[in-house]
């Protein structure tokens, strides 16, 4: 049985607050909108959430798959987000809101994966 590291990585914490505020973003659409097109959007916050923790569990070489998945759900996520507000189903503030934190879980996410991966010389 695998155990997780002593300290949870700082992109699932990311992850799970942004999971939160798409939650509570949801909160405030007419039913159309948050049975539709954001539903599909907090679907992918779980599916990147999950992969997350995933990552948490597998050894040092299982993490590199999972995390380049994680990276390309983020940046799914981030093109849904941004339609969501092209849409105009969310307003600017909270766009800008989900942006940068999308943004930073993209960060952390590539620093650990390369913190994973061997130099090249």
């Amino acid at each position: 049985m695998m155990c997780p590291p002593p300290e949870t990585p700082s992109v699932i914490n990311l992850i799970r607050l942004l999971h939160r505020d798409l939650y509570c973003s949801g909160l405030k659409l007419p039913k159309r909108e948050k049975l539709g097109f954001h539903k599909t959007i907090e679907d992918c916050g779980v599916e990147i959430l999950t992969l997350s923790i995933e990552a948490a569990f597998q050894t040092r070489l299982e993490k590199v798959s999972t995390l380049k998945r994680l990276r390309i759900k983020n940046g799914v996520l981030q093109n849904l987000i941004r339609n969501e507000n092209e849409l105009k189903i969310i307003d600017d503030k909270t766009y800008e809101r989900l942006s940068k934190q999308i943004i930073e879980i993209s960060k952390e996410t590539n620093s650990w994966l390369a913190s994973l991966t061997p130099k090249e010389p």
